[in-house]
């Protein structure tokens, strides 16, 4: 209740962010490691004992800002173990054919989590704040013990088939299609595995394995099952980073997700100072961004999945997002009705391809065809890059703090030149689609 009060809160979210990404680079190795109905579980239990003694600092008179910095790094740090987890787990489950349409679907639950959050928190904050974090703590530490309980990260442990596997978008030189290789197939008597489906190795013409799969003379699908899964070992940062496509998506989501949390942040600001609205009101609106983020995922998934393009998607809606931006900084305080508008607009092109990104993207890196069917990269591929992506998610926020004084204008076109920079990071690989889908056709 001081004139430092906004000082502080900077430095509470700043050191959660900058908390969550480093953890979410320890997060994703430590994944491949342990057994991840274990790792989530305990995740999810120790934030929600984390966010239940933020609110607790409340009701215990704690005005000491190490307490609430100290609560928000370990926070971020367990927090982190989350998203790693949850998208090996839907990945394990579902193949690349309709991944993208699947994940955008499921990946709605981020908004509907800052909504409901929002919601939550302004029931209490009026009253007693403490029970504003109290309440989703105890939320997600009772669904913690339900994921201990009940999930089943993978198929296998149910003994399920597996699902197909094969790459819907290769981001690498070698062409795929038939008419420019001489293509052999060979079947290696080996043992069975599980259901009598014999392993393949099918190579080129160079004589360089492309991938191992599992075949089935009645069924056309294809996992990547490595030889002998008790063998696979967990693969190092360096070696993730090596992979196709990893670099460039990581710094494209550094830009994509630092705009998207900078309006997380800043829209209800924004827009009480811009349309004069009162703080409960414009906070109230700002949640429409969210709205318009869930349609833009399942959108970019959707379209990605119809097109096998996944970069080409984000290079889409990022393109359209810059303009977008700029409109809603002209027009979006004219009236609510602009405001709404605008706002879920703003959210669906924004949040698209950051949605696509975290989701099936890394998903489809976290099981490339280099890895030859090693299953122990998911975690780790999906960490570095939203950890990457959480980076920008921290520095976001904090520009606009120290770019705000200068104006709102100002804001505004530093996200328009974050998002055009990660439309730039993507051209590589939007060039070898739009080449290969040339081949193709």
């Amino acid at each position: 209740d001081q004139d430092n009060a906004g000082s502080l809160l900077g430095s509470l979210d700043l050191a959660y962010l900058f908390s969550y990404a480093v953890g979410m680079f320890i997060s994703g190795q430590v994944a491949e490691r342990v057994h991840l109905r274990y790792f989530l579980s305990a995740g999810m239990i120790s934030s929600g004992i984390m966010t239940i003694l933020f609110g607790m600092g409340y009701f215990w008179n704690i005005h000491n800002i190490a307490f609430f910095i100290g609560i928000q790094v370990i926070g971020g740090l367990v927090q982190s173990s989350g998203w790693p987890s949850v998208v090996t787990c839907v990945g394990n489950w579902y193949g690349k054919g309709k991944r993208g349409l699947i994940m955008g679907i499921w990946n709605s639950h981020t908004s509907v989590g800052n909504i409901l959050g929002s919601l939550i928190a302004g029931i209490f904050v009026n009253t007693a704040w403490g029970w504003s974090f109290i309440v989703p703590g105890i939320i997600i530490g009772t669904l913690g013990i339900l994921v201990f309980f009940f999930m089943v990260p993978s198929p296998e442990e149910v003994k399920c088939e597996l699902p197909d596997q094969l790459p819907a978008t290769k981001y690498t030189d070698r062409a795929t299609e038939s008419s420019d290789l001489k293509k052999t197939t060979c079947h290696i008597p080996m043992e069975t595995v599980n259901n009598n489906k014999t392993i393949a190795m099918e190579t080129v013409n160079n004589n360089k394995t492309i991938e191992y799969g599992a075949t089935n003379s009645q069924s056309s699908q294809t996992s990547l099952i490595s030889l002998d899964k008790s063998k696979e070992k967990p693969i190092s940062l360096w070696r993730a980073l090596l992979i196709p496509g990893v670099i460039e998506f990581s710094l494209c989501l550094f830009f994509a997700k630092l705009v998207s949390y900078t309006f997380l942040f800043w829209l209800p600001k924004y827009i009480h100072e811009k349309a004069n609205y009162d703080p409960e009101k414009a906070a109230d609106i700002s949640t429409l961004f969210d709205v318009g983020g869930i349609f833009g995922g399942i959108s970019a998934g959707l379209l990605s999945d119809f097109t096998g393009m996944r970069a080409t998607t984000c290079v889409l809606m990022l393109a359209l997002s810059a303009p977008v931006l700029y409109i809603y900084n002209l027009y979006g305080s004219l009236s609510l009705a602009h405001s709404i508008g605008l706002s879920m607009v703003c959210g669906f092109f924004v949040n698209g391809p950051y949605a696509l990104i975290t989701t099936a993207v890394s998903a489809d890196l976290g099981t490339h065809e280099v890895l030859k069917g090693n299953s122990k990269a998911l975690s780790t591929v999906t960490a570095i890059i939203d950890g990457t992506g959480s980076i920008g998610a921290a520095v976001g926020p904090l520009l606009a703090g120290v770019i705000e004084s200068s104006g709102w204008n100002n804001v505004f076109y530093m996200l328009i030149g974050s998002d055009i920079m990660a439309l730039l990071l993507l051209l590589r690989l939007l060039y070898k689609e739009i080449s290969s889908s040339l081949r193709r056709s």
